[in-house]
């Protein structure tokens, strides 16, 4: 028997990962198809007129096999992957895909659906029911299901090519950070980098069995380098390999790849009706319209170009003053600033990492999710893992009722791609009267504890590792009848606010004062240092705000108009940068070629909301620190109102309920210093 096609005979039903062989994957998902199948096949077949439960309920809760296999595979395939697992997601796309759209392209089962829809008006619904009845309706509508047949074959066949492109993307832009390495021999180019930076790089060149110090692209390694290197050749010649991934004509290449996905997915939108693929995605949005995003960034451009401008000509200054350097390139930026940062406000990521211990960080997190929403975090051993490094956590409530599972995965290894995610093994929904509760996992790339120090994060670290838990607690206290509606299941740039607000805390001397602790002496930050945080907060906010808006002007510029005569990626990107640029291009780099957020991650069309969200949780936090950033009454309300909600309701609607009103854009300039 499969050990992922039957009920999993295990503690909270959580994933076998113990007895889960590779091979098992293949069958899981044929049967777990099968079985998806068979399920909408009775719905089909239901002699009884479409009804709410009969159809649109019933389809809620087809194919749970199914999804807990894919949830479980595809979390493999990003944080714990291999030649055999890719292979398999190679050959499984297409059929996941194929079958997603054999049942959007299903006529009996749309016209069941489309009868419900038709008669929403007299079945007096719930506001849950009302929108998953919606979303389901334009599940069908906006994939296909009102087109003719020879329509519905050409969409196949994109949708099917476009998961195989995105998975190749992904692998390339995986295989390129794999295959550069930095091996430094001579301890004089070490210069100026933190003893963490050369301890972590000593036990990389070991575990290849090298003399010396290796640093890869993954950005534990990555970053410190670029920050600390004094030795500029070396710097550069990180960058050029950092920037050159996908973009090399060799068989990695991604630049073909990307022309290809942005064709088929602007066909795929004319094929609906739509005039672009963003604007068949926006429609789903908050910001509904291609124009409104464009407007939207263009706003913030106006208003931090001029902040940006005088910070870069600050830094060019002080990186002559210091070092006789004309100009800066891409691979001084991070350098210059940090040394500036040093100078202005005496504060460097080295002084403040000793604070910062990983496992004092986590456990502060729990502290003010425990203050805020009333739950615990238990740590445990008699749940099955996926790799040795990761942590398992029940959460539970006051009453002590299990709230969540939580797993926990912080270190880079050779098969986890980089960056930081929140994922999920199973969703949370009311089924007979049981509240499934969900199982919620996130997935960092943090430096690894060596012999002589535990784990020590970075400022950037620390917040990166509060966004990921403001995720997970999305996920964790959702509260809904419906898993497609749970947790994270929201409007896309609606998503970020419960991670975004997250970080705000980190900033905070109460807050900082639960975990931020000496890791050798226990000692409690000093004040002056959170001071310094807070002030330092805002240093170079502009650039990193054109940094962000540059991102989403060139998503945009991919999604938002009919990419046909793009030729070339590179001459593209340096158009779509120029209102952006503040460094001199690098001819042998381009962004889009491991662009992965919108060509493998779900961002195409989407990457503005990062901003978009920004302005929703300063607004937010800004009624906490009215209250007090524990307020009990304003903690219940975002919970209530937001985190436990889901996508039951249109995102204004519950933003202004927890609010009172709509957000203003006022609280972030102001916290990025852009008001003038």
């Amino acid at each position: 028997m499969n050990s992922l096609t039957q009920k999993f005979n295990t503690k909270h039903d959580t994933a076998p990962f113990n007895s889960i062989k590779t091979e098992d994957f293949l069958p899981a998902f044929t049967e777990g198809i099968a079985a998806a199948k068979k399920e909408i096949d009775e719905i089909i077949s239901n002699p009884e007129e479409a009804t709410f439960e009969n159809t649109i309920e019933a389809l809620s809760f087809s194919g749970d096999m199914l999804d807990r296999t894919s949830g479980i595979f595809f979390n493999l395939h990003s944080a714990e992957t291999n030649d055999d697992i890719q292979k398999i997601a190679m050959e499984v796309s297409p059929l996941l895909s194929e079958f997603s759209n054999d049942i959007r392209l299903n006529k009996e089962l749309f016209a069941r659906v489309k009868a419900v829809y038709d008669s929403k008006d007299n079945l007096n619904l719930t506001a849950e029911q009302a929108t998953l009845l919606d979303k389901k309706y334009k599940s069908f509508a906006r994939n296909g299901a009102n087109l003719p047949e020879d329509k519905k074959t050409r969409l196949r066949e994109i949708d099917k090519e476009l998961s195989q492109l995105s998975l190749r993307f992904g692998e390339n832009v995986l295989a390129e950070t794999n295959a550069f390495t930095l091996h430094i021999t001579d301890e004089k180019d070490l210069s100026g980098l933190p003893e963490g930076a050369i301890e972590a790089a000593r036990e990389i060149a070991m575990g290849m069995e090298k003399e010396g110090w290796v640093f890869t692209l993954d950005f534990p390694s990555y970053m410190p380098f670029m920050t600390y290197a004094d030795n500029r050749e070396l710097r550069k010649k990180m960058a050029l390999a950092f920037g050159a991934k996908g973009f090399q004509n060799n068989e990695f290449d991604n630049q073909e790849t990307v022309l290809q996905i942005v064709k088929l997915r602007h066909e795929r939108a004319n094929l609906l009706g739509y005039k672009s693929h963003a604007n068949f995605v926006l429609e789903e949005r908050m910001a509904e319209s291609p124009e409104k995003v464009r407007s939207f960034l263009n706003d913030l451009l106006v208003k931090a170009k001029p902040a940006a401008q005088k910070e870069f000509a600050e830094l060019t200054a002080f990186a002559k003053e210091l070092d006789g350097l004309d100009h800066l390139e891409k691979w001084d930026g991070a350098y210059y600033a940090e040394k500036l940062k040093q100078k202005l406000f005496n504060l460097d990521d080295e002084k403040l990492k000793p604070y910062f211990e990983l496992d004092k960080v986590l456990n502060g997190a729990f502290t003010i999710a425990g203050k805020l929403y009333g739950i615990s975090f238990n740590e445990v051993q008699d749940i099955d893992k996926y790799h040795k490094d990761v942590r398992t956590y029940e959460v539970k409530d006051t009453n002590g009722n299990l709230v969540a599972i939580f797993y926990a995965d912080f270190f880079p290894r050779k098969g986890k791609r980089n960056g930081a995610w929140m994922t999920s093994f199973k969703s949370q929904y009311i089924k007979n009267g049981i509240n499934e509760r969900p199982h919620v996992s996130i997935v960092c790339n943090f430096t690894k504890p060596t012999e002589t120090k535990p784990s020590l994060l970075t400022f950037n670290e620390v917040t990166t590792l509060f966004h990921e838990f403001g995720h997970a607690l999305h996920g964790m206290l959702a509260n809904t009848t419906y898993p497609n509606l749970s947790g994270t299941s929201v409007y896309w740039d609606f998503v970020e606010l419960p991670s975004q607000i997250m970080e705000n805390w980190c900033y905070e001397p109460e807050a900082l004062e639960l975990f931020a602790h000496h890791y050798k002496t226990g000692e409690v930050i000093p004040m002056e240092y959170i001071e310094k945080i807070k002030d330092s907060a805002a240093f170079q906010e502009g650039m990193a705000t054109m940094r962000q808006l540059s991102f989403g002007l060139l998503d945009m510029g991919w999604h938002a108009q009919d990419p046909a005569a793009i030729g070339d990626v590179k001459s593209f990107e340096i158009e779509q940068f120029s209102p952006t640029q503040l460094y001199p291009d690098v001819q042998e780099n381009a962004m889009s070629t491991a662009f992965s957020h919108i060509f493998q991650g779900g961002y195409s069309s989407g990457y503005y909301s990062y901003k978009w969200a920004e302005v929703l949780d300063a607004d937010a936090f800004e009624f906490f620190k009215e209250k007090g950033i524990f307020d009990k009454e304003t903690a219940d309300k975002f919970k209530n109102n937001i985190l436990s909600k889901g996508g039951t309701e249109h995102p204004m609607l519950l933003y202004k309920r927890f609010r009172g009103q709509e957000p203003k854009p006022e609280a972030l300039l102001k916290r990025a210093g852009l008001l003038s």
